[in-house]
């Protein structure tokens, strides 16, 4: 089953001093690890409504491993390592998960 997680993170402030240009230079190398592998990543602003965090970041993976190889070149990209992002919150999830559960254990 093809796992979706949803991370929670929050911005720093040296992050939104930055232009957006650069920005948008550091973000792109930091989430090329998401565009391989089986994985897709959607991005979610949250800052306006949640005080917890500023973004969420969906991603989905085809194997628990696509995703923990991917976190791991994460961690060592600008975005985590110069403390850009903090990730607040990790959410695993299958969608619909109980509907694959139900047909595997169907009498």
């Amino acid at each position: 089953m093809k796992m979706t997680i949803f991370l929670l993170l929050q911005a720093s402030p040296g992050w939104l001093r930055l232009s957006r240009g650069e920005r948008g230079r550091i973000a792109a190398a930091g989430l090329e690890p998401f565009t391989r592998n089986g994985l897709s990543l959607r991005h979610f602003d949250a800052e306006a409504f949640h005080a917890d965090c500023s973004d969420v970041a969906m991603i989905e993976a085809e194997t628990p491993e696509a995703y923990y190889f991917a976190i791991e070149q994460l961690r060592d990209t600008a975005l985590i390592a110069e403390g850009h992002f903090k990730v607040t919150g990790i959410i695993p999830s299958y969608e619909n998960g109980f509907q694959a559960y139900e047909a595997a254990h169907a009498v």
